[in-house]
């Protein structure tokens, strides 16, 4: 299982916010590059990337920040936050950025979630965001009306092979993952799912190692690096 550590990025700062909650973030980094190239110091196999600006107003808006972090490191970087249209796939996708996250317009926009895995293929991940076991959109803002469920099952279908899932209700709250809800995703689908929202110790990584489910291929660990709570090492002794 891979670590991926987390870099938000809100106006050029390295942010992390309690569920999703725009006005309530705390800066923990002034250079989201330089944190990308510590966290590849100590040993990091990968980072997760999010434009929180861009997630709250639909377009990216600091995608030249997070080409700069790719090409500034030699581990993968994958990118979500505001990208609605094939046109920004298509930059992204020619660019020095690895892998690309849809959240919104995959729940959205039929069309553009066809022509993202027709264009992207491997390396689409989709967003399902769930409060509640609910699928919501817009930087987390809005409640749609699907499950999550019964969205990984439907992306499933039309050839998404890669699913994030974050209980956002416990997303930077330090309060442990959700392991029933990634367990009953993980058991629904086949495809790979990179689970996030909630791990605040080496215990959290260990349940969930625990589930032994082998389409859980990585986890998304925010809060806990950035306060101290455990070292990328110690967590890639579990995770290995």
């Amino acid at each position: 299982m891979i670590l991926l550590p987390a870099i938000d990025i809100q106006d050029g700062h390295c942010v992390r916010l309690r569920r999703g909650d725009f006005d309530d973030a705390t800066i923990f980094s002034s250079d989201p590059v330089e944190r990308a190239r510590m966290w590849e110091d100590e040993g990091a196999q990968a980072l997760h990337v999010v434009d929180l600006d861009g997630a709250k107003g639909g377009n990216p808006v600091n995608l030249e920040i997070v080409e700069e972090i790719a090409k500034s490191i030699t581990i993968p970087v994958e990118f979500g936050g505001g990208i609605r249209t094939i046109e920004d796939l298509r930059r992204i996708h020619e660019g020095p950025i690895s892998r690309v996250i849809l959240g919104t317009s995959a729940v959205n926009d039929e069309n553009l979630l066809t022509l993202a895995v027709s264009l992207m293929d491997g390396e689409l991940i989709i967003s399902v965001d769930a409060d509640r076991g609910i699928v919501t959109t817009h930087g987390w803002q809005q409640h749609s009306s699907v499950t999550a469920v019964h969205f990984a099952q439907y992306l499933q279908k039309v050839g998404v092979e890669h699913i994030l899932y974050t209980d956002i209700d416990r997303d930077g709250m330090m309060l442990g993952m959700n392991l029933e809800a990634v367990r009953e995703l993980a058991e629904t689908v086949d495809i790979d799912i990179i689970a996030s929202g909630g791990i605040s110790s080496l215990d959290d990584l260990r349940h969930l190692k625990a589930l032994n489910l082998a389409n859980i291929s990585s986890v998304i660990v925010g809060r806990a690096l950035y306060e101290e709570a455990f070292t990328v090492t110690e967590a890639r002794a579990i995770l290995d």
